[in-house]
């Protein structure tokens, strides 16, 4: 039987306020265990939670960054389950009346583009942590995270492999990021997903039982989870099993998800309206006053990069998948003076493969745009080849100053003098009778021959289209 697999995410961004989303408790990251936690975080009897105006700023600009509708009245309420981790036994969401509801995000797989639509965004308080490591025979509780603002992001099961899955995740990221709302840091927790899947035999339009992978703080944990989990699915179902709806954990060190508990439903939390929080009210003047301060969005300057500066959708694709990097390209063109599509191509290629192999952020480059710029008008105007800018590129990442300076200290000025390039090809032609001879007999790969030769002559210094130039008509005799 043929599968068809049905993938939902429900992500939680950490939204980037200064404090908690009822208390005015620092949210910031590395602080010691219980240092953060206040009062009402902590669940004293008797406080009352205020919520933080800022948190449902920033939901307000995702919904209007999804086209999605933005409630005039929602309201929070009381999520019922006991952890050692959650003082209140309850932990404050939004259910029935969320801020957010519907939107859409696209993305892009094997150049196929696809919308993924979004169920809900709302907002709700994190939990604390329970710690386990550094304990014998009992665990520590931290309620640093207690409080913490989030906005759960809930899609519909639109997504039909890991790698749609991955896209989407990547999108999410991307945009909340860009509308900073959100820092992204998925090693600090600040970004993580829950993966519902399911299995269905191809055509039905009836779900199939989902199990949910909760917390993936990597893209590639995200994928490898998604992908063991079908294969296991579709075992079980093979074999004349049957999947039990359940929760479930992704061990990176095996590659294998296993249960945690059964999966509950919403009447298990017991949701009720919250007594303690005020119904949540958003003004169209306040909704107004949000757009108007929205930057361009990821798609749109996408499309504009592909509109003003010619690019392909990919390469625009990649250099709006930051803001860091949208910008850095924009200064690299000024700076240039135009020639976009050689400043993409610098950028995502050698500038990306080096920041990555070096683990830093492109805000982080020690090359900035002013000297990518001038290392790229010394290639347009030939006075180095493209070869020798690869090599000037690492001296300059390495500290060793800008293009120009480099260039004359090692002296890789390229040879444009047809006069000399004239002479070395002479003397290669010379030495290489037999090569000569199979060229002239048709074998175009010894043109090759001779250009490699020309090259390692002048020590990759001569002018590559005159060494073309100068070799075709030497050669036809």
């Amino acid at each position: 039987m043929k599968w068809e697999v049905v993938i939902g995410l429900e992500t939680h961004a950490q939204l980037s306020t200064q404090s908690k989303i009822f208390s005015g408790a620092s949210i910031a990251f590395g602080a010691a265990p219980n240092t953060q936690a206040s009062a009402v975080d902590i669940a004293l009897p008797g406080v009352l939670p205020v919520l933080n105006k800022g948190a449902v700023e920033r939901a307000i600009r995702f919904g209007l960054s999804v086209g999605a509708s933005i409630a005039p009245r929602s309201i929070f309420a009381r999520k019922n389950y006991f952890y050692p981790d959650l003082p209140k036994g309850y932990q404050i969401s939004q259910y029935e009346l969320p801020v957010v509801s519907g939107g859409t995000i696209k993305i892009n797989v094997d150049g196929v583009e696809k919308s993924v639509r979004l169920t809900r965004a709302h907002l709700e308080e994190d939990a604390g942590k329970s710690l386990h490591e550094d304990f014998h025979g009992a665990s520590g509780i931290d309620l640093n995270r207690a409080g913490t603002p989030l906005l759960e992001i809930v899609s519909e099961p639109d997504m039909r492999s890991s790698k749609e899955a991955v896209a989407y995740a990547k999108a999410l990221h991307t945009l909340v990021r860009w509308i900073g709302i959100c820092d992204g840091n998925m090693q600090e927790g600040s970004f993580r997903c829950d993966a519902n899947v399911s299995v269905r035999p191809m055509g039905s339009d009836k779900l199939g039982t989902r199990r949910e992978i909760k917390n993936l703080n990597s893209f590639r944990f995200l994928q490898q989870a998604i992908d063991y989990e079908v294969r296991w699915q579709i075992e079980t179902l093979e074999d004349g099993g049957r999947i039990q709806q359940a929760t479930v954990l992704f061990d990176p060190e095996t590659g294998e998800t296993r249960a945690m508990r059964s999966k509950e439903d919403a009447q298990d939390y017991r949701y009720f309206p919250d007594p303690d929080l005020l119904p949540l009210e958003i003004s169209a003047s306040w909704i107004n006053q949000v757009r108007e301060v929205l930057p361009e969005l990821p798609e749109a300057m996408a499309e504009r990069f592909a509109r003003e500066y010619g690019l392909t959708p990919y390469d625009a694709q990649m250099l709006t998948a930051s803001r860091e990097t949208a910008a850095y390209f924009e200064a690299t063109v000024k700076a240039v003076g135009g020639e976009p599509k050689i400043c993409a191509n610098w950028i995502i290629g050698d500038l990306t493969a080096q920041l990555n192999r070096s683990e830093l952020d492109i805000s982080e480059t020690p090359i900035g745009t002013t000297a990518l710029a001038g290392l790229i008008k010394r290639i347009i105007d030939n006075t180095i080849s493209g070869k020798i800018a690869k090599e000037v590129f690492e001296a300059m990442w390495a500290g060793e100053g800008v293009a120009d300076d480099i260039i004359e200290k090692r002296g890789l000025r390229q040879i444009s003098d047809s006069g000399a390039i004239e002479k070395i090809i002479d003397e290669i032609i010379a030495a290489n009778p037999a090569q000569v001879g199979e060229y002239r007999a048709g074998k175009e790969k010894a043109f090759n021959f001779f250009v490699g030769q020309a090259m390692k002559a002048s020590k990759g210094k001569a002018n590559p289209a005159q060494v073309n130039d100068i070799l075709r008509r030497k050669l036809a005799g």
